[in-house]
């Protein structure tokens, strides 16, 4: 496939527009739609629809926008890093993966940390879930990788080393107006007749664990397509969602916080290969330590 095409659904997909996208990549308009209706042939999928002010992805784009947009960042890396080998680069840039909550919290403190002591270095950070971070540490494209334990777990794999960071609580968030919201922490029954929204598995997993513990069901009648989407339906009202407690730090100000009694949890962990380490990924670990340390749930 051509990336170049790629490239362009991307574009019009943040754009939201033709035109717009025609513009901004230096096309006609003409010459984008042909570009956006050969990719379509050739999934054999419709990837956009028209809206009353320009075009939007449908749900089976959004899913390749997605993955796309991963693919052109790490084309992205792939032509920096051929650039910097060629002009003598003292070391390769130093690729993180984290799981989105992560990336969101402690890994960029982590970095700013690292760089702060060690100078300036070449990074990457790459969000993804858990599993797939894992299979990218063990293919060699990744470094570090930040996981978690949640369901389905983390393989045991001889070629990466695994470090325990800590346990991280699960807790709920919920728009500012909520009738709960500053009644900490809550049994699960206070927020039994609740809509919950989802944004993966492994949440949603752990809230129906814990709905179960309590003998009642979670009703996930939601589903957004990532942490983004999951914070703007309940900050709106539509529902209330499971979070890691780290991730509190980083939320939006039209949304609160409240903590379960005996809440879930999960572990997090940092990922390295086994052979050729970065040179900086002890120093990185260390620092991930230190900020997550700092986050730590009470």
């Amino acid at each position: 496939m051509d990336l170049t095409v790629w490239r362009t659904f991307v574009t019009v997909c943040r754009l939201g527009s033709l035109s717009a996208a025609a513009a901004e990549l230096h096309h006609t308009q003409s010459a984008v739609s042909r570009q956006i209706a050969g990719l379509e042939r050739q999934l054999g999928v419709a990837l956009m629809e028209r809206h009353a002010r320009g075009v939007r992805p449908t749900p089976v784009g959004e899913v390749f926008r997605r993955h796309a947009l991963a693919t052109l960042n790490e084309a992205d890396r792939a032509v920096r890093a051929a650039r910097d080998a060629h002009d003598g680069a003292s070391h390769r840039p130093l690729a993180i993966g984290a799981a989105p909550s992560l990336a969101a919290g402690i890994v960029p403190e982590a970095i700013r940390a690292l760089v702060q002591q060690a100078g300036p270095i070449r990074w990457s950070l790459l969000p993804g879930l858990s599993t797939q971070l894992h299979s990218r540490v063990v293919a060699g494209d990744l470094d570090v990788a930040v996981v978690t334990d949640a369901p389905p777990g983390l393989p045991v794999d001889p070629h990466v080393e695994r470090r325990f960071l800590g346990l991280d609580d699960m807790v709920v968030v919920l728009p500012t107006g909520h009738p709960q919201a500053g009644r900490d922490p809550v049994p699960f029954q206070a927020l039994a007749d609740q809509t919950w929204v989802e944004d993966n598995d492994g949440s949603a997993a752990l809230l129906r664990r814990h709905a179960a513990r309590a003998g009642l069901s979670a009703r996930i009648d939601l589903t957004a397509a990532d942490l983004h989407g999951k914070l703007a339906l309940v900050a709106t009202g539509h529902a209330i969602a499971l979070i890691p407690k780290i991730l509190t730090r980083a939320l939006r100000t039209d949304v609160t916080t409240v903590g379960l009694v005996d809440p879930p949890t999960r572990g997090i962990y940092t990922i390295t290969p086994r052979r050729d380490p970065h040179p900086y990924a002890a120093a990185l670990l260390e620092q991930l330590t230190t900020a997550f340390a700092s986050v730590r749930p009470s």
